[in-house]
């Protein structure tokens, strides 16, 4: 299995088990509500960011219709530090 710094898992009622996949840098999702694919409107868009700073730790940044809702480090000890924005 590869590594990725960002796991998105899906569970949903059609799947008889959850789904995964993983995003190296930047990862957006588009949710629409209706009653089909081409009865659909835009509900919300979430995106997840990654970056691996110059001095070893990495930086996360969760953002909900282009607003930063939450913020985390991962510092060189593996040790992860979350925000939430306000």
């Amino acid at each position: 299995m590869k590594q990725y710094p960002i796991w998105n898992k899906i569970e949903a009622c059609i799947y008889k088990s959850g789904k995964s996949y993983g995003v190296k840098n930047d990862g957006f999702n588009q949710i629409k509500i209706g009653t089909s694919s081409r009865n659909s409107w835009d509900f919300v868009n979430t995106r997840v960011t990654h970056r691996e700073n110059e001095d070893g730790t990495r930086t996360f940044h969760f953002y909900v219709d282009g607003k930063l809702y939450k913020k985390a480090t991962l510092n060189k000890k593996k040790e992860m530090s979350i925000e939430l924005v306000k």
